[in-house]
């Protein structure tokens, strides 16, 4: 999952994007607010971590001309702030603009990722909501009936095997690890085994991939899962 971070403290940007690549994060770093507003338009980000006080262009400015139309383009990626403004009157500010949380520094990394995990789940759920259907390859997926076919065969699936397969369906061509995947099947207070994620991966690869069609699901070795076809030419 894609996360922009905006933020002008060099070291402090550094630390958290190191971190957060490895919980697996794909992290884009800027230092300077029209970079910032440039990168969110251009680009599609699950989640945008934006200090306040930016050069150039706050964080607040970046985040109304990101909600409002004056861009010609409303971007509704939610908002995480990061800011050493703690008074409420800061805090109702920043949320009337259209930020989705509000974290002060300094902060515990453990509460970061922790609200940075709720903001992706949200943030997928959104991106769920926005699709009728989602095809890979020769695979289709029907969100709203919970149905699958390749090859016009029709597939029975779990309601786990199905948040699966839609978990894997917006992240086509990417490589995905089994703490993205653990973290989007099941509710923090939920604890499955350690091995289940491999386990649910197995059952749903029996399904959509018979003996005759090209493998969709790929496993790569101490890292993740790759999902879609792969050129071998």
């Amino acid at each position: 999952m894609k996360i922009l971070l905006v933020e002008d403290e060099t070291e402090l940007a550094l630390s958290l994007a190191k971190i957060l690549t490895q919980e697996g994060y794909d992290v884009t770093v800027c230092h300077e607010g029209n970079k910032g507003l440039d990168l969110a338009l251009q680009c599609s980000y699950h989640l945008l971590i934006l200090d306040w006080m930016l050069p150039y262009k706050t964080g607040l400015e970046i985040c109304q001309s990101l909600r409002q139309q004056e861009t010609g383009k409303s971007v509704q990626t939610p908002v995480l702030f990061l800011t050493a403004k703690d008074t409420l009157d800061d805090r109702v500010m920043g949320l009337d603009v259209g930020a989705d949380d509000y974290l002060v520094k300094p902060f515990e990394l453990r509460e970061l990722l922790a609200r940075v995990r709720a903001l992706l789940r949200r943030s997928i759920g959104v991106e769920l909501k926005s699709h009728q259907k989602i095809k890979v390859a020769d695979l289709e997926l029907e969100i709203s009936n919970q149905l699958a076919y390749r090859n016009g065969r029709l597939i029975k699936l779990s309601e786990k095997e199905v948040k699966l397969l839609e978990f894997f369906s917006l992240h086509p061509q990417e490589l995905v690890t089994q703490e993205q995947i653990f973290e989007y099947l099941w509710a923090e207070e939920e604890t499955p085994s350690s091995n289940v994620v491999a386990a649910i991966v197995r059952l749903l690869r029996r399904k959509i991939e018979t003996d005759k069609e090209p493998i969709l699901i790929h496993t790569i070795y101490g890292k993740g899962y790759w999902f879609g076809t792969i050129d071998n030419k």
